[in-house]
């Protein structure tokens, strides 16, 4: 039998000004909530280059990445408790560059939305935390 390992995901947290962007999920897990870009890194790609081109693929947004935010175990159960997946996810946080969102990829809407609305959007509490954390960052930045 083969060794199951968790996959690995990257998200990142994008700032303009007072706003975040965040995106509906357009496929599982978590299809249909509010949630940050991001998706599977690819082979040969470093963590930011895999945020800043989720981020492009997901929003049409061009960033920078500045830096780790945190590292979150999302591992999701069935009714009978058996795992259905699990993702080690790695989230970056940045700053907005150029465009303006679109969906695309597998968002069903991209928005920037004031930091309040965001929190208030996003049903994951790590996801929230991990929103707060990041404007934490963000701050100290600045």
């Amino acid at each position: 039998m083969a060794t199951r390992r968790p996959g690995v995901g990257i998200g990142a947290v994008i700032f303009r000004g007072d706003e975040v962007l965040i995106i509906r999920r357009g496929k599982p897990p978590r299809e249909g909530q509010w949630s940050i870009p991001g998706g599977r890194q690819e082979w040969g790609e470093t963590v930011a280059e895999a945020a800043a081109r989720e981020v492009m693929e997901e929003t049409a947004v061009h960033c920078r990445i500045r830096g780790l935010v945190d590292v979150v175990d999302g591992i999701g159960r069935d009714a009978d408790g058996a795992i259905e997946y699990h993702y080690t996810l790695v989230d970056m946080w940045g700053d907005w560059l150029a465009g303006e969102p679109v969906a695309g990829d597998d968002a069903a809407a991209a928005c920037w939305m004031p930091m309040e609305a965001a929190l208030e959007a996003v049903i994951w509490p790590e996801t929230r935390r991990v929103i707060r954390a990041a404007q934490a960052l963000m701050l100290r930045q600045l």
